[in-house]
C-alpha cells in the first residue's frame, strides 16, 4: 500500500494522553508529522515536536476545538473503567460529529471486547461479534456506528484493535503496575486466572506504530484491523521472560476470581468481573492481515519485556 497523501503533511491530532496516546504522539513526531496531543488539562512533560492542548472531547465544542485544523484525528481517549458504559458513547458522539464537520480522517483505538467469548478460537478480523457483557455490547455498538458513518460517507474512519497492553508507560494493565514493580522489588507478582493459557499482549510501541500506519494509509479505511501483536504465549511464559532478565524466580500470586489487588481497587474489579472470561479461555489475536498489508512486524515479546523492565527500573529509582 502506498501512503502519499496531503493529509500526511497536515496536523495529526491525538485525543487522549494515556500510554497509547503519548506513545503515538512520539511515533508521529518521529515520522515527521506536526502533532497536537489533547487531554482535559493540556499538561504533562514536554515532548519535542508535540503541542499540548486542553479540551474536553466529551462535549461537541471541546471535540471541535481539539480537531480544528487536523487532517488526521486519533481517538485514544479512555475513562475510568466504571464510567465507560456511560461515557464512551458520549465521547464517540462528540468526536464523530467533529470529524464529520471538519472532514478529518478518524483512526480509533479499539479493544477485543466486541468479540466476546470465543471458546479460545483465534481472533481475526473475520471473527463474529458475539459480546454478551455490558462493556462488550457497548463497544460493539460504538464500532457499528463508526463503520456506518464511513459506509454512509459521513466520515472516513478506520479501527485498530489491540490486545492487552504491555510496555513502557503502561501501568493499569494485567501486565503493568501489578507485575513489574513487584518483580523488581521481590514483592508479589499478580497472575490473573489461568496463567497457563495462551494470551496475546500488544506492545504499546506496536500500538503506536499500528495507529500511525493507519493514519498514513487512507486506503485502509472503512474496516477493522488488528494492530501488530507478537504471537500469543502463556502469562507464565511472560513471567519466565522476566525471570530470565532478572536472574531469579518471581513470587507469583495467582488470583482465580475478581478481587482487589494492587492497582486494581474494589470499584475496578467489580466492573471487570464480567470480563473475567478473558482469563479463563485462550485470548489469541492474529494480526497477520495488518502485517501483510502494511509490511509491519510486531516487536518480539522478549524485547518488549526488556524495555518495560528498564522503564520500571527508572520509575522506581533504579531498583
Amino acid at each position: 500500500m502506498s501512503a502519499v497523501t496531503s493529509e500526511n503533511r497536515a496536523l495529526h491530532a491525538v485525543l487522549g494522553s494515556g500510554p497509547a496516546g503519548t506513545a503515538l504522539a512520539r511515533e508521529l513526531v518521529r515520522r515527521g508529522h506536526p502533532v497536537r496531543l489533547v487531554d482535559r488539562k493540556g499538561e504533562g512533560p514536554a515532548i519535542e515536536g508535540v503541542e499540548r492542548h486542553a479540551a474536553d472531547v466529551g462535549t461537541p465544542q471541546g471535540a471541535r476545538a481539539a480537531v480544528a485544523g487536523a487532517g488526521v484525528v486519533y481517538h485514544c481517549v479512555n475513562v475510568g473503567y466504571h464510567l465507560q458504559v456511560e461515557a464512551m458513547p458520549r465521547i464517540q458522539e462528540a468526536v464523530l460529529g467533529a470529524v464529520e464537520d471538519s472532514g478529518a480522517r478518524l483512526v480509533v483505538l479499539d479493544t477485543l471486547y466486541p468479540y466476546g467469548e470465543t471458546g479460545g478460537a483465534v481472533m481475526t478480523e473475520e471473527t463474529p461479534w458475539r459480546a454478551t457483557t455490558r462493556k462488550g455490547r457497548m463497544r460493539a455498538r460504538l464500532d457499528e456506528r463508526y463503520l456506518a458513518a464511513h459506509r454512509e460517507g459521513r466520515a472516513r474512519v478506520v479501527l485498530g484493535r489491540s490486545a492487552d497492553f504491555v510496555g513502557p508507560g503502561v501501568l493499569n494493565s494485567t501486565l503493568g503496575g501489578a507485575v513489574f514493580p513487584a518483580a523488581l522489588t521481590g514483592g508479589e507478582v499478580l497472575g490473573i486466572g489461568d496463567i497457563d493459557l495462551p494470551h496475546s499482549y500488544t506492545g504499546i510501541l506496536d500500538v503506536a506504530t499500528g495507529l500511525a500506519t493507519l493514519g498514513e494509509h487512507p486506503e485502509g479505511d472503512g474496516r477493522v484491523w488488528h494492530l501488530p501483536t507478537a504471537p500469543a504465549v502463556s502469562t507464565r511464559a511472560v513471567h519466565a521472560l522476566i525471570e530470565q532478565r532478572l536472574g531469579g524466580p518471581l513470587n507469583v500470586l495467582v488470583v482465580g476470581e475478581p478481587r482487589p489487588y494492587g492497582p486494581f481497587d474494589a470499584e475496578f474489579m467489580a466492573e471487570y468481573a464480567e470480563m473475567w472470561y478473558q482469563h479463563t479461555e485462550p485470548q489469541i489475536l492474529d494480526s497477520s492481515a495488518f502485517e501483510q498489508a502494511f509490511g509491519v512486524t510486531p516487536t518480539p515479546l522478549e524485547e518488549t519485556v526488556a524495555a518495560t523492565l528498564t522503564w520500571y527500573q527508572g520509575l522506581l529509582g533504579g531498583r
